[in-house]
């Protein structure tokens, strides 16, 4: 190991994880611990803020002690978290008011298409880069607001704190210090406008929330606050958070366009640096803030799918196939093909290209001769077909087309799914040795700021490829594949209507 250290907290969907990161970028320790997700009515998606407190906690110790580490010898906290998960709290006390809302919760899908209805669509995409969709923040704090008439009132009068998670535990490490977030965390609100920097005050009208409740934007580098001694036991200042997708595009050397990565969690979301200008997509995509490697701003573009690895940890837990989620490459290997099965993992609506919070998931193509491997293989090409649709829309919003794709995540050591991506996309797919990207972006944002790395050009000779695949399929074939998939999208629409 080689000093100083940097402490990465990585806050995630299904864990709390927490990295410390040496000098050289290498792992010295590990921690992780999983919380219970919360499903109280269909289309609801919650989690307990205490609980997400806790594990990060207790993956933080852990970390420690595998690193043979004291928290004094940290140079800097670095954050990257789910990020348009919102939590509401007590300013006074700190304690949760409600159960966070998950980012794939789809309760205010109605108040979306009322705005929708009313003609705001345009205006708030040409403001905030996306879509009036329930996947985003503002919402879902409409939703509590207007749920909750006493919430509303202590709101308005300043009693209220609401944030996405880094927000919330930033407030926790602080001691309740702080009350901030960083611009990419906030440019998934559908609340900030991204061609000025600041919360917006007619969509803050338009929501109807108080600015008061909200935290205050700044830079993914900049100094976020310096933990409590009661925390941590001694005080470390917090110099970068980034969201968890524009942290794992700063990680892959994303600094300058035409790079694009794809992380594999429990949804799959590809990225590609847009530039100094925002990108306003025909085909559906969203622009947002990227955690900015220069002076100026800096724009993403990014194709989001709502279930990838959801869709594995469905195939193990509810139907059974498998033990654990990395034996579905195994079992996918026994065929040579899905044997026509389609899987369509709408669980939560559909995201990029469609945006249709009614679709829901389908297995199509089924005949007697259907078995579980060809269940398993059909699930992993869903996982790339969505992707590779994403790349193709990608390459029509882009100035010049993607040509690799460097991926991330729990899923990207799946060789099998790796290999189907490069088909689907026709581009090569490039693993990194180290796949811990989301976390190794904030240890990256945090140590260039607190002068571990000098320069981007530093942080970007500390990324190593692991393999490269390349695709094998004519540009015949996979197109007849990706039309095959858009056939049986087409089938989930607007499912759930009522």
């Amino acid at each position: 190991m080689q000093g100083p250290y940097i402490l990465a907290i990585d806050q995630g969907t299904t864990s709390s994880r927490a990295l410390i990161v040496d000098s050289d970028g290498l792992v010295a320790g590990i921690g992780q611990r999983a919380f219970e997700q919360h499903y109280p009515q269909s289309g609801w998606v919650e989690h307990d803020p205490e609980e997400i407190w806790a594990t990060t906690l207790d993956s933080i110790g852990i970390a420690l002690a595998q690193a043979r580490l004291g928290a004094n010898e940290l140079t800097a906290v670095g954050l990257t978290n789910q990020r348009e998960t919102v939590v509401v709290w007590d300013k006074k006390t700190g304690e949760p008011l409600l159960p966070a809302i998950v980012w794939q919760d789809r309760r205010t899908a109605a108040i979306c298409e009322g705005f929708r209805a009313d003609g705001h669509e345009r205006a708030v995409a040409l403001a905030t880069g996306l879509k009036l969709d329930p996947y985003f923040s503002g919402s879902k704090l409409t939703w509590l607001l207007r749920s909750h008439k006493d919430m509303r009132r202590r709101a308005e009068a300043g009693e209220v704190a609401a944030g996405t998670i880094d927000s919330w535990l930033v407030w926790k490490l602080t001691g309740g210090q702080r009350h901030v977030t960083d611009f990419t965390n906030a440019s998934r609100t559908l609340l900030f406008n991204i061609n000025r920097g600041r919360w917006d005050d007619s969509l803050l009208g338009l929501f109807e929330l108080p600015r008061a409740m909200l935290p205050q934007p700044q830079p993914s580098r900049s100094l976020f606050g310096t933990t409590d001694e009661s925390v941590l036991g001694v005080r470390v200042p917090i110099t970068g958070i980034a969201g968890d997708q524009q942290s794992a595009l700063f990680a892959q050397g994303g600094f300058v366009t035409g790079i694009a990565k794809n992380t594999y969690g429990t949804g799959c979301f590809l990225l590609a640096n847009a530039g100094k200008e925002p990108v306003h997509s025909a085909g559906g995509l969203l622009t947002s803030i990227g955690a900015n490697a220069g002076p100026g701003p800096e724009y993403v573009t990014e194709g989001s799918v709502f279930v990838a690895g959801a869709l594995v940890q469905w195939l193990r837990d509810e139907l059974k196939l498998f033990k654990r989620s990395e034996d579905i490459e195994a079992l996918a290997a026994t065929v040579p093909d899905s044997g026509g099965v389609s899987i369509v993992p709408a669980f939560t609506g559909l995201g990029a290209p469609d945006w249709d919070p009614h679709a829901r998931g389908a297995i199509l193509g089924l005949t007697r001769g259907t078995n579980a491997g060809h269940i398993a293989r059909a699930a992993l090409e869903a996982i790339a077909l969505a992707s590779a649709e994403l790349v193709e829309v990608m390459n029509q919003d882009l100035p010049s087309p993607i040509k690799n794709l460097r991926v991330d995540g729990g899923a990207a050591r799946n060789d099998l799914l790796m290999q189907l991506q490069a088909d689907f996309s026709g581009v090569p797919v490039e693993r990194p040795l180290n796949t811990e990207t989301t976390a190794l972006g904030a240890a990256y944002l945090a140590g260039l700021e607190s002068g571990v790395w000098s320069s981007i050009d530093e942080v970007a000779e500390l990324r190593q490829v692991d393999r490269t695949f390349e695709p094998r399929l004519s540009s015949a074939e996979r197109h007849s594949r990706l039309a095959h998939w858009r056939r049986a999208v087409e089938r989930t629409l607007d499912w759930a209507t009522e």
